[in-house]
């Protein structure tokens, strides 16, 4: 791809480092910002920029917020001793997104994954184990991708949780195992967390 100007260039090789946007993609969406005017152009800047050095993660479930604790946390209105636990912000979005969950979130940061040198350790695990402690939790909802890092996952948290308390449950397997949540549609990942099973049933049978 030639380009005539080395500042077009530039900022086509900028927005092709974005996940999914390659360098077609990436010249339509500059030639755009060409087009517009500089009030629109330059806001677009400040917001993206103003978003990345004020942004926050909850100080209870590390979602993304604009304080410490995000807005569902502080929504009294949500079921407070219920917890999805999620790997990504991205998960969070997509359950939201089906309308059929009323309880709040608990976002690991990932899975476990010794291929990947990813360990307990490197996940928000403690900190669950802790709040649900903390806050007398009654039901642990697991909502991690199906597949072998998942798994292992709802396995050593289950474990730490031994003995106390708390229903643990995992969403119905309405979605392909080795399927991602960000990818299944509303009405499945809306099925599969009003499905929930008991999450030793479904270990017990992998």
């Amino acid at each position: 791809m030639q380009f005539s100007s080395s500042l077009l260039e530039n900022a086509v090789n900028e927005f092709a480092k974005l996940p999914g946007i390659g360098k077609k993609t990436a010249l339509r969406l500059v030639l755009h910002l060409l087009k517009q005017d500089n009030k629109e152009v330059n806001h677009f800047s400040e917001v993206m920029a103003k978003m990345r050095s004020e942004i926050k993660f909850c100080h209870r479930c590390f979602n993304v917020a604009d304080g410490d604790i995000c807005s569902i946390c502080a929504n009294s209105m949500r079921k407070q001793d219920t917890i999805c636990v999620v790997e990504s912000i991205r998960d969070v979005i997509a359950i939201e997104s089906t309308q059929q969950f009323n309880g709040t979130y608990h976002v690991l940061g990932g899975v476990i994954s010794p291929l990947d040198g990813i360990g307990p350790d490197q996940l928000n695990i403690e900190p669950l184990i802790h709040r649900i402690e903390k806050e007398k939790t009654e039901e642990l909802i697991f909502a991690l991708n199906p597949n072998i890092q998942g798994d292992t996952t709802i396995y050593y948290i289950q474990k730490k949780l031994q003995g106390r308390a708390i229903r643990i449950t995992t969403i119905a397997r309405g979605i392909a195992f080795g399927g991602e949540l960000e990818y299944a549609d509303e009405m499945t990942l809306g099925r599969s967390l009003q499905n929930r099973l008991p999450v030793e049933n479904y270990v017990s049978r992998r």
